[in-house]
């Protein structure tokens, strides 16, 4: 697909897909607020023998060229069980980058909207990943201030773009920083209060116990399943993503930020992760493990802690829902990391319709939204 001197063309080599993942380092070298993302994680993304998302996603990257530099990518990506779940037929994009060029954002929406209804789809939107484990939202307010590692970070002429093409939000999101003064008093109580009238309480692990933290792993992901299931535009996890995840990450967990709670059967009611922020360390690594980035990240999670906790995610099942045990996990994990020195919390992007997750912060002092992203559509 060509405009004037601008083309985009499909990745098919593995050299194209190193391209791919190394234009986002290179559009946002030595950028204050962005974090990178992991060069090699970006290329096992588009791999099907590393994502197992493909088991139900079909996907093809593509990059744009000028001149014959590449001046952007994006990646169309049709998840067949989200469009199941949701009944429709929509085509993601994500993955985007672009100079601020509206030939060349224009050129890669289209492409993607060109494969997709080639494959009978007739929605574009985006951004949005695989599944809800990937990076989604276009940044829209908050550029001034350094993102998260699970999430995006764009310039402002983004968003701009996306309206002057005729897309619409169709979905926003917003993330807040939450100052740690401790459990507020008001939680603390209402903890207590459901552990006992509900005969809960709460998963205890060592640090070595792997095997151990696995079998909880499994549990919360299919309780994330179904807790998350009404969310806009959720994607549930397969088993083989769950297992894949599970081997993957636990042995990376700091099983202190991890929170389980169990009835009196063992059944897995609320569960949340959270992990120090490794946003600083990626940006030191510039999107490289080695030679000398992976000492970065491992430094940070495991030594020289910073001050800001990343909130991962809170899932409740959802009878227990609206009874004040999500406070649980919020509890536990404010509690510990303040004794540990955490002065500050990141909620990482919530759906800005979301009031079960939304009247949380109501507990806490100071709570203040520091960004908003959306997704758009046509």
């Amino acid at each position: 697909m060509a405009d004037g001197n601008i083309s985009v063309v499909p990745v098919v080599s593995a050299r194209d897909l190193r391209r791919f993942a190394r234009f986002n380092i290179r559009l946002y070298r030595n950028h204050p607020y962005a974090v990178p993302d992991l060069i090699r994680d970006t290329v096992h993304s588009f791999m099907p023998s590393r994502n197992a998302a493909f088991e139900f996603c079909d996907a093809q990257p593509f990059l744009a060229y000028k001149d014959g530099k590449v001046v952007g990518r994006v990646a169309a990506i049709i998840n067949r069980k989200a469009n199941e779940v949701w009944k429709v037929r929509t085509v993601r994009f994500g993955w985007i980058d672009f100079i601020d060029d509206i030939r060349v954002s224009g050129a890669l929406l289209d492409a993607v909207a060109a494969w997709g209804m080639e494959r009978g789809m007739d929605r574009l939107e985006g951004p949005f990943g695989f599944t809800d484990f990937d990076p989604e939202g276009m940044l829209t307010d908050g550029f001034d201030i350094i993102g998260t590692m699970a999430t995006i970070y764009n310039y402002p002429y983004y968003p701009q773009h996306m309206e002057r093409l005729g897309l619409q939000p169709s979905a926003k999101w917003v993330e807040r920083h939450v100052p740690n003064y401790g459990v507020p008093e008001k939680m603390g109580r209402l903890t207590d209060i459901v552990l006992d009238r509900y005969n809960l309480h709460v998963a205890k692990f060592t640090h070595s116990k792997n095997a151990e933290a696995r079998i909880y792993a499994r549990k919360l992901f299919h309780l994330v399943n179904e807790s998350f299931a009404p969310l806009y535009g959720y994607s549930a996890f397969s088993d083989k993503q769950i297992e894949d995840f599970s081997r993957r990450y636990v042995p990376l967990l700091d099983k202190r930020l991890a929170v389980f709670v169990l009835d009196k059967d063992d059944n897995m009611v609320a569960g949340a992760l959270a992990m120090f922020s490794i946003a600083r360390a990626l940006q030191k690594a510039r999107g490289r493990l080695f030679p000398f980035g992976w000492w970065h990240i491992l430094k940070t999670l495991k030594w020289r802690h910073p001050s800001t906790l990343e909130m991962l995610f809170v899932a409740v099942k959802p009878e227990y829902q609206n009874k004040g045990v999500s406070a649980v996990p919020f509890a536990l994990l404010t509690q510990w990391s303040k004794d540990a020195g955490i002065r500050m919390g990141e909620s990482n992007p919530e759906l800005e319709d979301n009031i079960k997750v939304q009247s949380q912060w109501n507990y806490f002092k100071d709570v203040e939204i520091v960004r908003k992203r959306a997704v758009f559509y046509k």
